[in-house]
């Protein structure tokens, strides 16, 4: 198990386990993709860089640069949706 997630301060830090989850989903797309670790990755797996990387601050969710999208729902009517984490 990684030892950050044992600890709630990563929880609390990134506002609540759905935030973290989501904010380690979308470092390991980025990560997938070619960006480059922002810690060092030697012996890890891409979910452990994720995990250091936000509990060491160096990652996190840019609220100012989230976009809102109308998507229709089921009954045809439009909702705004928020998107976007730190690119």
């Amino acid at each position: 198990m990684i030892e950050a997630l044992k600890d709630d301060k990563i929880v609390k830090q990134a506002g609540g386990q759905f935030k973290l989850t989501a904010l380690i989903q979308r470092r390991l797309k980025e990560l997938i993709e070619g960006s480059r670790p922002l810690v060092p990755a030697e012996g890890k797996n891409m979910v452990q860089i994720a995990v250091q990387e936000i509990a060491e601050g160096k990652i996190d969710v840019d609220y100012e640069k989230t976009e809102y999208l109308l998507r229709p729902d089921e009954a045809g009517m439009n909702r705004e949706i928020r998107t976007g984490m730190q690119e």
